[in-house]
C-alpha cells in the first residue's frame, strides 16, 4: 500500500490467446532513484491462479522508476500445447508456435512513479505480442 512518501505496485497477466489469466509466471520488481540510479532488486513473486501478483512490497522512499520483469518463457512452453491454446489457434489464422522457444522469453516494463500513488500495470500477453497499460 502506498503512503504519502512511497508508491505501490501491483500487476496481473491475461493470456489473450486463450482469454484466461496466466498462472505461475515469475515476476521480479526492481527499483531505482533518478535517471542515473542503479537498478536494485526489490521483490519477487509469481502470478496466482487469477494471473495476479498481490504480494509485491511497497516501494522504498525516493523511488522514481520501477521495472517489472516477467519471465514468460516457461509459461509459454508449458501452455503452447494446452487444449485451450489448441482450440484458440484452430479458430485463428495467426502463425502457430513452431518450437519450444517463446518469441518473448521475458517482458520488461519500466515506468516512472510518484510517491503517494498506486500503480497497477497489467500485461496482456499472447505468443507473438504483448501490451501493457496503467490500470486502476
Amino acid at each position: 500500500m502506498s503512503t504519502e512518501t512511497t508508491a505501490s505496485v501491483s500487476t496481473h497477466i491475461l493470456d489473450t490467446s486463450i482469454g484466461r489469466p496466466a498462472e505461475g509466471v515469475p515476476v521480479e520488481l526492481s527499483v531505482r532513484t533518478g535517471l542515473d540510479g542503479a537498478w536494485s532488486a526489490h521483490g519477487v513473486s509469481k502470478t496466482d491462479a487469477d494471473g495476479r501478483v498481490k504480494d509485491l512490497p511497497a516501494l522504498p522512499e525516493g523511488t522514481t522508476h520501477v521495472r517489472l520483469d516477467f519471465q514468460t518463457e516457461q509459461y509459454a512452453f508449458e501452455n503452447q500445447h494446452s487444449k485451450d491454446k489448441q482450440a484458440a489457434e484452430a479458430q485463428q489464422d495467426a502463425p502457430r508456435v513452431r518450437d519450444s522457444a517463446a518469441f518473448f522469453p521475458e517482458v520488461a516494463i519500466t515506468f516512472a512513479v510518484t510517491a503517494g500513488e498506486h500503480y497497477h500495470v497489467p500485461l496482456l500477453l499472447n505468443p507473438f505480442g504483448y501490451s501493457v497499460y496503467r490500470g486502476s
